[in-house]
């Protein structure tokens, strides 16, 4: 359940930014949000589970809007000095593609959830801040999703997101150092792609358009 509340809402977050433009944090998040929750009820298509027009809409929309680089040096953490600069890049590449096949597999199961934003405290001197919302959904519990922001040359960017308390990079971090220990760097970029390869599998089980 937390990583369907992550991975949906930080799509809602990321999808629209660039026509969003270079604004305060909080504003970018609530504007953004409500462009593509406006789209994903409109979108009949979506709303029926088609898996590939979300990916066309996440590979346009969201990937220019957030920093892999860094997220996968965190996830990675320790190891990822001494991955080669190749192997660097198809980590990069591997974790992005998964995370793009998870998130857009995640938006077509949105249905009316609804996003409190936190007031938010920043000064012009922040370069990273924490803007906090509230996910509510009838008959669940609200679930509180936070995103760390960086202030980039090209506007915020998001690094992490941390879903009831548990970061994104810190729950990834721990698999995979497990990889790692089992079959180096190689070990993991391989097992980023069958995990990504297993989503698709699922999705297509379950009647899901790709």
């Amino acid at each position: 359940m937390k990583r369907h509340f992550l991975s949906l809402c930080f799509v809602l977050f990321l999808s629209t930014a660039a026509a969003a433009g270079i604004e305060a944090p909080d504003l970018l998040v609530r504007d953004v949000s409500n462009d593509v929750l406006t789209i994903v009820r409109k979108d009949e298509a979506i709303q029926a589970g088609d898996t590939r027009r979300v990916v066309d809409l996440v590979e346009a929309k969201v990937l220019p809007h957030f920093n892999f680089r860094r997220m996968t040096m965190l996830a990675v953490g320790k190891d990822w000095r001494q991955a080669t600069p190749e192997q660097q890049a198809k980590l990069i590449e591997a974790f992005r593609t998964l995370l793009v096949r998870t998130y857009s597999n995640a938006l077509t199961q949105y249905r009316d959830q609804t996003i409190e934003y936190k007031p938010l405290r920043v000064s012009p001197s922040d370069t990273t801040v924490r803007v906090q919302t509230e996910i509510r959904q009838a008959g669940a519990q609200p679930v509180q999703i936070d995103y760390a922001l960086e202030k980039t040359e090209h506007g915020w960017k998001v690094f992490d997101v941390i879903v009831a308390g548990v970061s994104l990079v810190t729950n990834y971090r721990g698999s995979f150092a497990q990889e790692v220990r089992a079959g180096g760097i190689e070990g993991l970029i391989r097992s980023l792609q069958a995990k990504t390869r297993q989503l698709g599998d699922a999705q297509q089980h379950a009647g899901v358009r790709t």
